[in-house]
Parts: structure tokens; sequence; C-alpha cells
């Protein structure tokens, strides 16, 4: 466990970034294929993550860059108050989907994380897994979680590390597609001294987790993540022929890596901070 006390925000991104193309450019990129094929995936960490923020029924939750809604649905079966967000609307659609399943009243809302259309601590509780890490002025995103968080209150984020097999494989995206200069990388997010700057007067508690990624085969996991994932849909899509077999030999080595599985199968565990931040 790593335990992070109040520390000083660093301040606005550099204005040589074209903040404004960059998140067109991840819109674009989280608009592609189909995250919720992936997504649905991931439900235990949304389940973690309430149990970790001690969830009480009847408080209010966000959900910030919610996606197809693991912890909307986490906090849902706790019977919380839940408003699901999300920049991409077809996301949302299949969080309603997954909703309406289970016969749970959520509240969804197209909204952007740099702008949330909320008053100033309108809720108990604000949560995301994998999701608001990747916004382009993360600054401005973080700021706005604790805007709308009320004091005492608390934030909770699932986010990748930047040496887990996910922060690997956007370093690895990053050698064949460089990101645009300047632009900080999402598994910022995984590490204690950026979350510190991102949420100064704040307690922050960050836990290492792992989530293990399970397929049939490395090959399994390629096809799924090329047709369904959108930042490597895109990148696949961007690449030249031989460019993308290189790419595709680098991702194939990366799962070989990390693959504990011994039988031809896919079990990779993957790092990311559990993190529980309370407003004071």
């Amino acid at each position: 466990m790593v335990t992070t006390a109040t520390a000083t925000n660093q301040g606005p991104a550099p204005a040589t970034v074209d903040l404004t193309a960059v998140k067109a450019r991840q819109h674009g990129a989280w608009s592609s294929g189909d995250y919720a094929v992936v997504g649905t995936t991931l439900q235990i960490v949304g389940e973690t993550l309430c149990e970790a923020l001690d969830v009480r029924a009847g408080q209010k939750v966000l959900d910030v860059a919610a996606g197809n809604g693991n912890v909307s649905l986490a906090a849902a079966r706790r019977w919380c108050d839940v408003v699901a967000t999300d920049y991409v609307p077809a996301l949302l659609d299949r969080a309603r989907q997954r909703a309406e399943a289970e016969r749970f009243d959520l509240s969804f809302r197209e909204a952007d994380a740099e702008k949330l259309p909320f008053a100033d601590g309108s809720f108990d509780v604000v949560v995301s897994t994998f999701g608001v890490m990747f916004t382009a002025d993360q600054e401005r995103a973080a700021a706005e979680m604790v805007r709308v968080c009320k004091p005492g209150g608390k934030i909770g984020l699932a986010n990748w590390t930047p040496d887990g097999f996910i922060g690997q494989l956007f370093k690895t995206i990053g050698k064949h597609m460089p990101p645009p200069p300047g632009v900080k990388s999402p598994a910022l997010w995984g590490t204690p001294a950026r979350l510190a700057e991102l949420f100064p007067r704040t307690s922050i508690k960050a836990t290492p987790q792992h989530f293990v990624f399970r397929y049939r085969s490395a090959e399994h996991w390629l096809d799924v993540f090329r047709s369904y994932y959108g930042p490597v849909l895109k990148t696949f899509a961007a690449l030249e022929p031989p460019a993308q077999a290189a790419l595709e030999r680098d991702l194939v080595a990366l799962i070989g890596q990390f693959n504990r599985s011994g039988d031809g199968t896919m079990v990779v565990p993957s790092e990311y901070l559990e993190v529980v931040i309370t407003r004071h």
C-alpha cells in the first residue's frame, strides 16, 4: 500500500500542446470499435473499488468516463443513487442496456470529464475505472472530480500503472505511433507522485492491485483488441501492412513477457492502482 499526503498542483498543461486536437483524436479512438466487449471483462475492478470506497446505500455516486458502466453497476448493486457519464454516447447506450437487463434505475448523461455539468459538491462519491486517466487535460479533469465531490466525500479511481501490462501496451503502441509532443502519458495516473500533483489538499491511499487478462491465446487477445479496443484499432488502421506486422510481433512478444499460463492460453496480470481519495 502506498499512502500520499497533500501536495502542490503542478499547474496547467504546457501551452505548446494542442489539447483540443488531442481530445478530438482520443474521442475518435474511443468511439471506434466497441470498448464494451473489452470493458465487460473488467467488471471485477468496479466491484472491488466500491468495496475499497466502502460505499453506502443511498449515497449519490458519479461515474466519470463510465464507458459501459462497470462501476456504475457495481454502485447500483449496493443501492446507491448513480449517475453515469461519458462523452461517447454509444458507450452509455451499452451501459444503459446492461442496467435495464439487471433492472437497475440509473441516470445516464453525456458529459465531458473536463467540464462536468454538475454543481459543486453534488456527489458523495465520484469514481472512474480506466476512464478519466485518458483525458487530454489531466489537471482539469482531476479538478472537476474534486469540485463535484462534497467536502468529506471520496473519489475512487482504478488506473493502469506504467510498468504493468497495459502501461507497457501503450508504451509499445507509442513506439509505432508516437503521441503528439508534450502530451502526458495516461499511465502517470498510475503513480502516487502524479496523483499527489493532480489531487492537492486531499488524503490519498493508493494500493497496487492486479487485473488478470484471460484469453484463449495471445492471438485471441490481439484479435479482440485489434477489433474492439479503440486505441489499438486506430493504431493498426493508421499503419501500412509491414508496420502492422511489426506492431503485431511486438504485442505478441509483450504478452509473452507477462503470460504466466504455461499452457498456450493467455493469463496476464496487469497492475493498476486502486485509489481512494478523501476530499478535505
